[in-house]
């Protein structure tokens, strides 16, 4: 019963958030897909796809509680929610700022708490709710330069299977995905002779897109999918078998 359902996607309007807030408006949910930094990209995704974005950083609490109130005020109360925002601040340890492990930590992880933890009691009086984690490879295999983002993907983890105990009883799912290198943005910014290595390692021979990553989110938060709770899926063409 995708119709009426209401679904929060977090940095929604672009990469592999893009591919999700689309896909799931496809299927017939109400989509609201946020994001922080880039203004015209997210006006354009808007204007091209006629799902509303909402601006607010998912590290500030106080600002997903105002945020998510606007939302269900819009849309209805949050059946789902899709944690996919995420940063980088690649850099070896010894190398390492404090401002980059906080800023890393508390936007890729924290955001999964503050997201959570706003929509979470809802769902338990509704009995029903659809968590999605979007976790990274990175996080299960680790990364050199990547402490800070290993970390909090790794805690992603553990987060789900957490909460999806403390969900299960109450109709509320929780999942995560991990991610190989897929093909965004992101991914295109590493130089071209490093890209053509990590393909090189990729099994299936190619990047992923982030169609692949969207449609095990749109598999996880069916009504049908009520008996998986607490999984991790690796959707990473092979790379790292977990």
């Amino acid at each position: 019963m995708a119709q009426g359902r209401v679904a929060i996607v977090t940095g929604g309007t672009r990469g592999i958030g893009q591919a999700i807030s689309i896909m799931l408006r496809d299927a017939g949910y109400n989509v609201a897909a946020t994001y922080h930094g880039n203004e015209e990209a997210a006006r354009a995704f808007g204007k091209d796809t006629g799902i509303p974005c909402y601006k607010f950083d998912v590290s500030d609490f106080s600002q997903c509680e105002s945020a998510v109130a606007t939302i269900i005020e819009d849309l209805g109360p949050v059946d789902i929610l899709v944690n996919n925002a995420g940063i980088t601040r690649d850099s070896t340890l010894h190398k390492m700022n404090p401002y980059d492990w906080k800023a890393v930590i508390e936007t890729d992880l924290g955001s999964c708490f503050n997201m959570c933890r706003v929509v979470i009691e809802s769902m338990r009086e509704r009995e029903f709710g659809r968590i999605v984690n979007i976790g990274s490879i990175n996080g299960q295999a680790g990364q050199y330069g990547q402490v800070n983002y290993a970390a909090a993907k790794s805690g992603i983890h553990g987060f789900t299977k957490a909460l999806a105990q403390e969900g299960a009883s109450k109709g509320v799912t929780v999942n995560a995905i991990a991610p190989g290198y897929v093909d965004t943005d992101m991914v295109r910014s590493v130089p071209e002779p490093v890209l053509q290595k990590i393909i090189s390692r990729i099994p299936v021979g190619r990047l992923g897109k982030a169609e692949d990553i969207a449609r095990g989110v749109l598999f996880m938060v069916a009504d049908e999918a009520g008996f998986l709770t607490g999984s991790t899926l690796s959707i990473n063409g092979g790379q790292h078998m977990y």
